[in-house]
């Protein structure tokens, strides 16, 4: 848990300061179709951040499945049905943590008013996974950007669950 508080605070602070963080989108365009780009590009600067320090931490682990890495570029696209603010995306990530069956409540429904963070947090990996599956993204780049915020209670049997560990363990410290 406290890996992942420390990448939930460290993500918190590169978005604040995204507008001054390097960008090589040249980088994930090597990796994505064009289809698969377009999506990306419409990502803010600072989950763009987020997606390639996700992609470079598996490739120094030596992952390179293609399906891995399309879903570490791709995984949070969905959050671009709306915006939110840091802050909403900070309180949604504490209400998840600490009071999870309120999160639960207020994450169904539709994304509007002030239902909309915890909607977002909760669905955007099933519209992203649609979102990815709609251009044409490979079946199991799509399986894992919909399973991304899903951890498994065993450990892994096969290697789409392999390849899920590894994608949430480099989001967790992104």
């Amino acid at each position: 848990m406290g890996t992942m508080v420390v990448g939930r605070v460290r993500q918190t602070l590169q978005a604040t300061f995204a507008w001054v963080l390097p960008l090589d989108e040249h980088k994930a365009k090597g990796y994505l179709t064009e289809a698969e780009f377009c999506l990306f590009q419409t990502l803010r600067r600072s989950e763009r951040q987020h997606h390639l320090r996700v992609l470079d931490k598996l490739l120094k682990q030596g992952h390179d499945h293609p399906a891995l890495i399309t879903a570490a570029l791709l995984h949070d696209v969905g959050k671009t049905r709306a915006r939110f603010t840091i802050v909403e995306r900070v309180v949604a990530v504490l209400v998840k943590k600490f009071l999870p069956r309120q999160f639960e409540t207020w994450s169904s429904g539709e994304a509007q008013g002030w239902r909309q963070p915890f909607v977002m947090s909760a669905q955007h990996p099933a519209w992203g996974a649609e979102m990815v599956a709609a251009a044409g993204g490979d079946a199991m780049a799509v399986e894992l950007i919909r399973q991304h915020q899903t951890r498994l209670d065993h450990p892994p049997q096969n290697e789409f669950e392999k390849l899920l560990i590894a994608l949430q363990a480099s989001d967790d410290v992104s």
